[in-house]
């Protein structure tokens, strides 16, 4: 199917583009949602729909898997807010892997071309998708082939059921003449609304956060590390399927280790009734006392003597993941794992070592359901505050008469993340050392000579709403702009128009240099679409869309760029 679409793009292009948008879905325009959100149009194809949805606002997400098709679309498409992405039905494996909820799906000319048999699957993973209130429209074509093309029998009865099967309101089921004016060809247009997304994440989450036995603080901490990594990791997905989603069980123990090193090493705090030790807290967490908690970041490089320590408390941890929260956080009223965790032996071989996807997967791996797996990713900043809450209720409940005087500030302080502060001393040091030099360095921003302004370090995406230190998301730039930025999130707009001078200075600054293989395994652990292919193009479009996951999941106000 692909192919006829790739081998005749140009004609399906310019067959395409002779239609108007209102013109081909004026019958469900009506639903259209009155305030601009998150659209996803499936076989987006030459790019007129979603080119239209953007200019009233939305931002889309265009998925087209005909290669010459998607290369016409995008370049009709430049300058707008649509990302595109090579994906298909039933599956919509990258889309799904990306954790967002659409206001609007359009399935336009696409249902016909779906055998029966993978209709339901791809109804269900649409509904999926749909954020609650959100709206799917799937139009339906009617008549004969063209000769190159596979086309299937389709029926609005089918669509109907398979809503009412996964609890969407039908809100119109409408007939339509075809706008090419082609003989015995005609249209359906069905819409339909999701009352609400169904899934039981929250619930189940606010079930284990507050409700849930708890011998220890171990399930908010698997919890906690949990959100963490769905929120700023999400390239570390080894797997993942309409059921689990499948992660390193390195990284699982690695942020476990993060959280409970000040709790128990700094501060002294008991996470479990009584005074016995915990099965995690042998020699080598021990020895983590006076390591920094930037030395134990993801794609970090550990020298041959912190090495086995580091990987040894990681291996202490996972087994204690793995025997304790995980064997003991169960489905409500069942013996039920929510979680599963396999661990794998290895011996710890002596040397340097980094901690990269590959070195966290030799632990083992960790699997999460794929609806809790999103949850995290879309409600963290609101998930994560609840399980501090309660964590410190639970270490309130600990305290014996020597700790009596704690306070809750106390326990806060030790609950804050490592990672919650500002760190641009690398990045700032790089350009210091440019402009001493006597080499070019331009603000992203606004193109000024950095030689001749004051300068600053930008978190291109706010470091207030999503902390994150790595080096492709600090920019030089000139510091009245930074200010004028704020903690704004770049439009799209903006991110485009800036993106020569982004990739100029990741190439100058890290490809080639002594930063390069950081650069590319933080790229490739946080944002969700970069692989391991470590090119600038890949790291940019993986930025585009983890603007567009932060818009979404947390409504941030954008940045329109420096007025010229």
């Amino acid at each position: 199917m692909d192919d006829a679409y790739h081998r005749h793009a140009q004609r399906f292009f310019e067959q395409y583009q002779s239609l108007r948008f209102e013109d081909v879905h004026r019958n469900w325009l009506a639903y259209l949602p009155q305030q601009p959100g998150f659209a996803l149009d499936i076989g987006a194809g030459s790019g007129r729909d979603a080119a239209a949805l953007a200019s009233r606002g939305w931002d889309v997400l265009a998925v087209e898997p005909a290669e010459g098709l998607r290369e016409l679309g995008e370049q009709a498409t430049q300058g707008l807010s649509v990302q595109w992405l090579k994906d298909r039905l039933p599956d919509l494996q990258h889309v799904r892997a990306l954790s967002y909820r659409f206001q609007l799906i359009l399935v336009s000319a696409v249902w016909m071309h779906l055998p029966p048999s993978q209709r339901e699957r791809a109804f269900r993973i649409l509904t999926e998708l749909l954020a609650p209130g959100g709206v799917l429209v799937v139009t339906l074509r009617h008549g004969p082939g063209d000769g190159e093309r596979q086309f299937y029998e389709v029926d609005t009865q089918e669509l109907e059921l398979l809503a009412r099967q996964r609890a969407l309101l039908t809100l119109q089921v409408a007939r339509a003449e075809d706008r090419l004016q082609r003989d015995e060809v005609w249209w359906e247009t069905l819409v339909f609304r999701l009352p609400d997304d169904g899934t039981g994440a929250l619930p189940l989450l606010r079930h284990i956060i507050v409700n849930d036995n708890k011998s220890s603080t171990y399930k908010l901490g698997l919890l906690r590390s949990l959100t963490r990594i769905a929120d700023s990791l999400p390239g570390l997905v080894l797997r993942r399927d309409e059921y689990w989603v499948e992660l390193p069980l390195g990284v699982v123990a690695l942020y476990w280790i993060k959280l409970y090193q000040p709790l128990i090493l700094r501060y002294d705090l008991r996470q479990a009734p009584g005074s016995q030790g915990y099965g995690f807290a042998k020699e080598p967490f021990k020895a983590l006392a006076s390591v920094s908690p930037m030395d134990l970041r993801v794609g970090s490089g550990l020298s041959a003597e912190l090495a086995p320590i580091v990987l040894g408390a990681i291996r202490d941890a996972a087994r204690t993941i793995t025997e304790m929260p995980v064997r003991y956080t169960t489905w409500p009223g069942t013996t039920n794992q929510v979680f599963e965790s396999a661990m794998e032996s290895f011996r710890l071989r002596p040397g340097s070592a980094r901690l990269d996807r590959e070195t966290l997967a030799r632990f083992g791996c960790f699997r999460v359901p794929t609806l809790l797996w999103d949850c995290f990713s879309r409600y963290a900043c609101w998930i994560e505050p609840a399980i501090v809450n309660e964590w410190v209720q639970l270490m309130e409940g600990y305290r014996n008469e020597v700790r009596y005087d704690d306070s809750r500030d106390r326990y806060l302080n030790a609950l804050d993340w490592t990672e919650q502060r500002r760190d641009t001393s690398l990045v700032r040091g790089l350009v210091a050392d440019r402009l001493a030099a006597k080499q070019p360095v331009h603000c992203v921003w606004s193109q000024r000579n950095l030689a001749r302004v004051q300068y600053d370090i930008d978190h291109c995406f706010p470091w207030s709403r999503w902390n994150n230190n790595d080096l492709w998301n600090l920019f030089p730039t000139d510091k009245d702009v930074n200010q004028l930025k704020s903690e704004k999130l770049p439009s799209a707009e903006v991110m485009l128009h800036s993106k020569p001078r982004i990739l100029e200075w990741w190439r100058s600054a890290y490809v080639g240099q002594e930063r390069e293989e950081q650069f590319f395994i933080e790229a490739e652990a946080a944002l969700p679409v970069v692989t391991h292919d470590h090119s600038v193009e890949t790291v940019f479009e993986g930025m585009m869309q983890q603007r567009l996951r932060l818009k979404m999941n947390q409504q941030l106000v954008e940045w329109m760029g420096v007025r010229a």
